[in-house]
């Protein structure tokens, strides 16, 4: 959560490829995760760790 807000695009970028691996072991948690951090995340991370949910 220290790179939230960041402009950078591959941070933000990894943000979300981290969160959509994870969502292939636990998609419960990265859909409240992201629900729950949406107004301080990227778009770029969210369209990316929402892929597979």
């Amino acid at each position: 959560m220290n790179n939230f807000g960041s402009s950078e695009f591959f941070i933000n970028k990894a943000i979300g490829w981290s969160l959509r691996d994870y969502s292939k072991t636990n998609q419960d948690w990265v859909r409240n995760f992201v629900e729950t951090h949406k107004d301080k995340m990227d778009k770029l991370s969210i369209r990316e760790a929402s892929k597979y949910l």
